[in-house]
């Protein structure tokens, strides 16, 4: 039943289309599930590679049978959520992100601290907001945003009270995309500095001079789409409408 616990026969299906190729939102159709869904079950279970179906719903199983749950840790309640959204699906979402971009090669405390500061509205936190927001120490939010801040994904500020914010700004990706152009050329510097050190049309200075040329074609387009992209994509939130006050109920006295 759509929106109801899988069922065996889903979880078969789910191997199936993993064994075939198909990407999770493919799945999820054929299941007419969340996409979500289909990708928590998969994670949970050993991700693409190792998912079994008999495993899977014989973990659930277990979960499912325990007597009591674990108790939370206290200061872990998700915390409240402005525009009426679900504080569960807030968390859930939270920490599939950050499982995302740490596949991108962030570590996990950098992954969490990049992904509290793109899912806050204002895209900015000082220390102590992200050190209570993630549950640690201040100074394992700074080592995070030192890091963040060399990669240009995070830049810092002074609010009006003079504390230090760290700020992601909406055109992060192109910052990271310019970033990793840049990275790309000085590959193809050094590179082209080895085939004069190795000797031009020798075995190993042709392959460098091919590495070059690949990863500056590769920088270049890299850059001009950045550059198309966040002039044409990118896009500003609609600005939330002020409330109607209500009309003030007339004086009796004004209407004699």
């Amino acid at each position: 039943m759509p929106g109801g616990r899988l069922t065996q026969q889903d979880r078969q299906q789910i191997a199936l289309g993993l064994a075939e190729g198909l990407a999770y939102a493919e799945i999820a159709r054929g299941l007419d599930r969340p996409t979500s869904t289909v990708t928590r079950e998969v994670m949970r279970n050993g991700g693409p590679a190792g998912y079994r179906a008999d495993l899977a719903h014989r973990a659930t199983e277990q979960r499912t049978h325990r007597r009591r749950p674990p108790a939370r840790p206290r200061g872990t309640e998700p915390a409240p959520q402005p525009h009426g959204r679900d504080p569960e699906a807030v968390r859930a979402y939270e920490e599939l992100f950050t499982t995302v971009m740490m596949r991108s090669g962030l570590s996990k405390m950098m992954a969490r601290v990049m992904v509290a500061l793109l899912l806050t509205d204002t895209g900015s936190l000082t220390a102590s907001e992200l050190a209570q927001r993630l549950q640690v120490s201040p100074a394992t939010v700074s080592k995070s945003i030192a890091f963040l801040e060399g990669q240009t994904l995070v830049r810092r500020e002074r609010d009006e009270r003079r504390r230090e914010r760290y700020v992601i700004d909406a055109d992060v990706w192109y910052q990271s995309m310019v970033a990793s152009a840049r990275a790309l050329t000085d590959q193809v510097d050094i590179a082209r500095q080895g085939v004069g050190v190795l000797g031009p049309g020798t075995p190993a200075a042709v392959r460098l001079e091919n590495v070059a040329r690949f990863l500056d074609f590769v920088a270049e387009s890299l850059t001009r789409a950045a550059e198309q992209a966040r002039e044409v994509l990118y896009t500003k939130p609609e600005p939330t409408p002020e409330p109607t006050p209500e009309p003030t109920p007339a004086d009796p006295a004004d209407r004699v």
